[in-house]
C-alpha cells in the first residue's frame, strides 16, 4: 500500500465508556475503562502508518482509563510514551467527544478497518451492546481487518455458533490464569463475566496462547487478537499486516 493510498483510509477504535465494575463479593472495581497502553499504542502505530482514526463509545461518552494501565510495567521499552499518552487524552478532541456506535455503523464502509482495544470497562457496556456487533459482523462480511485485544475477544462470545462470524477462526485472549491474577491482586474481587478463553473455546473457535504475561497475539485472516498489554507490539504489526492485506480488496 502506498502512503497515499493509506492516507485516504480511516480505521475505527471502538471504546468502552464504562467506569465501574460490580463485583460478586458486593464490591465495585472503581477504576476501571480502557487500558491506557492497548489504546494508544495501537492509535499511534495506526496513525504513524497514514491513517486517520475515528473512536466511537456508548452515548458518545469519553472514555474512562484504567488507573492500573498507567503504571511503567505496562509500557515494555516504551514507557517515554505514558505522559504523551496521558496528554492525548485529557486534550485530544476525538477522545473527548467521540462519535456513537450508531454513527458508526451508518459510516461502516469508510473504515478499512477497526480496533477494539482491551480493559475491564468493556465487559460492562461493549458486551452487551447490540450496535457493536453489528458493527464487528459487517466489517466481517466486508473482510475488513478486525483488531480485538487483550479483554475485547470476550466480545465475540455474545454471538450465538449460528450468528458468529468469525466461525473457525482461530483466536487469542487474556489467559484463565492472567484473569485470576489480576482478580486476586488487583481487583480484589471476581466480576460478574471471566473465563473468556472457555467461552470462546465453547463457541467453536480454536485457541491459543501464551505463558501468562507473555508477548503474544494471533493473526487468522483479517482477525488480530492479542493476549495483554505486554503483547502490544505484536498485536500492532499483525493488525497492520492484516490492514495491509484487506484494505484494498473488493
Amino acid at each position: 500500500m502506498s502512503a497515499a493510498t493509506a492516507q485516504t483510509k480511516k480505521v475505527l477504535f471502538v471504546m468502552s465508556a464504562a467506569k465501574e465494575l460490580p463485583l460478586k463479593n458486593g464490591k465495585t472495581y472503581t477504576q476501571t475503562g480502557v487500558f491506557l497502553s492497548e489504546f494508544y499504542l495501537a492509535y499511534k502505530a495506526i496513525a504513524d502508518a497514514g491513517y486517520s482514526i475515528e473512536i466511537a463509545t456508548p452515548q458518545g461518552i469519553a472514555s474512562s482509563i484504567d488507573n492500573e494501565s498507567y503504571k511503567a510495567k505496562y509500557w515494555k521499552g516504551q514507557e517515554v510514551l505514558i505522559g504523551e499518552a496521558k496528554t492525548f487524552v485529557t486534550t485530544n478532541p476525538n477522545f473527548l467527544h467521540p462519535h456513537t456506535p450508531e454513527y458508526a455503523l451508518q459510516h461502516s464502509n469508510e473504515y478499512a478497518g477497526m480496533v477494539i482495544p482491551g480493559g475491564q470497562g468493556l465487559m460492562v457496556d461493549l458486551i452487551h451492546d447490540k450496535t457493536i456487533l453489528q458493527i464487528i459482523s459487517k466489517m466481517a462480511e466486508d473482510k475488513k481487518a478486525v483488531g480485538l485485544i487483550c479483554h475485547a475477544p470476550a466480545l465475540l462470545t455474545s454471538y450465538t455458533k449460528a450468528d458468529n462470524p468469525f466461525k473457525g477462526y482461530t483466536v487469542n485472549c487474556i489467559t484463565g490464569f492472567e484473569e485470576f491474577y489480576i482478580e486476586r491482586f488487583v481487583m480484589k474481587g471476581k466480576p460478574y463475566k471471566r473465563k473468556i478463553a472457555r467461552s470462546l473455546k465453547k463457541l467453536g473457535f480454536s485457541y491459543k496462547k501464551g505463558g501468562p504475561g507473555s508477548s503474544f497475539a494471533v493473526k487468522d485472516r483479517q482477525l488480530v487478537t492479542s493476549q495483554n498489554p505486554y503483547s502490544n507490539n505484536k498485536f500492532n504489526a499483525l493488525y497492520l499486516q492484516a490492514l495491509e492485506e484487506y484494505a484494498n480488496k473488493p
